[in-house]
């Protein structure tokens, strides 16, 4: 089976957690699927600018991007977190390698236009194509790829890319069987209760009462896209609970979390009342 997994970047601040999430990985990959791990790092990028002095500017969930902004980018994603989730993975028993787009041109990006924003977003981008031989040389040598969210233009520039859609995107390309976004929350939450289930025409209803806001609006917006471009099944779990990843993996009802299902048109709904 070949998974995409999202790992907040808030989950790579504990160094307990990430040995965990290392070594479901390690078990994941063992067990023969393909993997390709995709990680954030928004809030520990954002006190790496804050220590440097930069100013942090969002605009509908998106960084504004300069250079000197985009150049930390690079330092964080690509150098820290990357290898820092690589080599725990590597260390608990599994090869892995961490890669940045520009190696092998694996991850290509074009610059996001914001009509909202003068003198647009900057370096932020959208992923446009993957390098699928690439991942797959790495599959094949047994080796668990782990990408930052970063992606290459054609004028050679790297391009910050959010993270959940990157992973959405990701899967797409590479037709992933599943999706998983590994959180810092259980899941979807309605108050203090986790959603089992969330179907893709409910997910405006949810944001138009105020019961999801900031990055879960992000995941739940890449999920749709997942699932409309071909992923069978995507979910979004607590990444600090025990065994997450497997639970995730394993499929069925019992995982936890929230499990995100395909828009149902009207049509097809009318047939089902039909059968049913």
């Amino acid at each position: 089976m070949r998974i995409v997994l999202k790992v907040a970047g808030a989950l790579l601040e504990s160094d307990e957690t990430v040995q965990a999430l290392a070594r479901q990985i390690t078990e994941l990959s063992r067990a023969g699927h393909e993997l390709l791990v995709i990680h954030g790092g928004g809030k520990i990028f954002t006190a790496t600018l804050t220590r440097m002095g930069i100013t942090s500017r969002f605009i509908n969930g998106l960084r504004v991007t300069d250079r000197e902004t985009r150049d930390a980018a690079i330092m964080v994603f690509a150098g820290l977190l990357n290898k820092r989730l690589a080599g725990a993975i590597s260390l608990a028993g599994q090869p892995a390698v961490g890669i940045c787009a520009s190696d092998a041109a694996s991850f290509l990006a074009e610059p996001m236009q914001h009509e909202g924003c003068e003198g647009g977003l900057g370096f932020v981008g959208y992923l446009t194509g993957v390098n699928l031989d690439f991942l797959r040389s790495h599959w094949r040598a047994g080796i668990v790829p782990v990408a930052c969210c970063l992606g290459l233009g054609a004028d050679g520039e790297l391009y910050n890319i959010n993270a959940d859609h990157m992973a959405a995107a990701a899967a797409e390309f590479i037709r992933a069987d599943r999706l998983t976004f590994l959180t810092d929350v259980a899941g979807v939450l309605d108050g203090e209760k986790v959603l089992r289930a969330v179907r893709g025409e409910e997910i405006e209803n949810l944001i138009r009462r105020n019961k999801v806001s900031g990055g879960m609006i992000l995941k739940l917006e890449a999920a749709k896209r997942a699932l409309s471009g071909g992923v069978a099944e995507v979910r979004i779990v607590g990444g600090a609970r025990p065994r997450a990843v497997l639970a995730a993996a394993s499929g069925g009802r019992g995982p936890g979390g929230t499990r995100v299902l395909p828009v149902v048109h009207s049509s097809v709904r009318a047939t089902q009342k039909a059968v049913s």
